[in-house]
């Protein structure tokens, strides 16, 4: 069972049909976006319990759950061999190389899902998990966006290749800016942990690295940050 907290996180659960099995809601909170989780709750059968706000702060784990938190379905993960069965000729994968700070890893969920991409791709080991932290982060992005779990990154470059995917790795060692790359055709986005960046093995099997272009003293960008930039420029060029 999977725990949601936050408006945003419970909403995008609903609208995305997903199963729940409760809904709890702190006494003396209110609102138009509350009453609609409410009505929704209500609409499709689910339980909604009245309790006081000190249980609520205990179920979100220390969270901003906004008065209200739901219990769900365990959320689901998609084959890396469905998601490269039904690619489109212009797909957009992002890949996660180690990326464990599960509030970098809501924010990038939610730039993905913005920038239209295909699915995210996460390893097994060395990630932060699909918890509520990320969903929140993710402003409900996480209930709409296909998630891949992969037991080996580098496994799943060399599959990525063979179905035709260019491989970019974000990397401020990259020869080349993001301005200055084509980025037709299938692609796939290489992102690394914080601080350290891609890993070595990870990095030699790009078919490119590419950074952002900095102008002030710091060197680099948050990776959910960069995310972000990189992705909306592969946008960019494509229209």
């Amino acid at each position: 069972m999977d725990r949601l907290i936050g408006i945003h996180a419970v909403t995008a659960a609903f609208e995305a049909e997903r199963p729940i099995d409760r809904l709890l809601v702190a006494k003396g909170s209110g609102g138009p976006r509350l009453q609609q989780l409410i009505d929704a709750a209500r609409r499709g059968g689910v339980p909604v319990r009245f309790e006081a706000r000190a249980l609520l702060d205990r179920e979100a784990h220390g969270g901003v759950h906004q008065g209200v938190v739901a219990f769900a379905s365990e959320r689901g993960t998609v084959d890396l061999d469905a998601i490269l069965a039904e690619a489109a000729p212009d797909a957009l994968l992002v890949v996660t190389d180690g990326l464990e700070d599960p509030h970098n890893l809501g924010a990038v969920i939610r730039s993905s899902h913005a920038a239209g991409a295909t699915a995210l791709l996460i390893p097994e080991r060395r990630s932060a998990g699909l918890t509520e932290t990320v969903a929140k982060a993710s402003a409900g992005a996480i209930e709409f966006l296909p998630v891949v779990r992969v037991k080996n990154v580098n496994r799943a470059l060399d599959e990525l290749k063979k179905a035709g995917f260019w491989i970019f790795g974000l990397d401020e060692r990259g020869e080349q800016t993001i301005y200055e790359e084509d980025f037709s055709g299938k692609v796939a986005l290489v992102l690394g942990a914080e601080g350290k960046g891609l890993h070595r093995l990870t990095s030699e099997k790009c078919d490119k690295l590419v950074r952002i272009p900095m102008t002030g003293r710091i060197a680099s960008l948050n990776v959910s940050v960069a995310a972000g930039v990189a992705l909306f420029e592969i946008v960019r060029r494509r229209r």
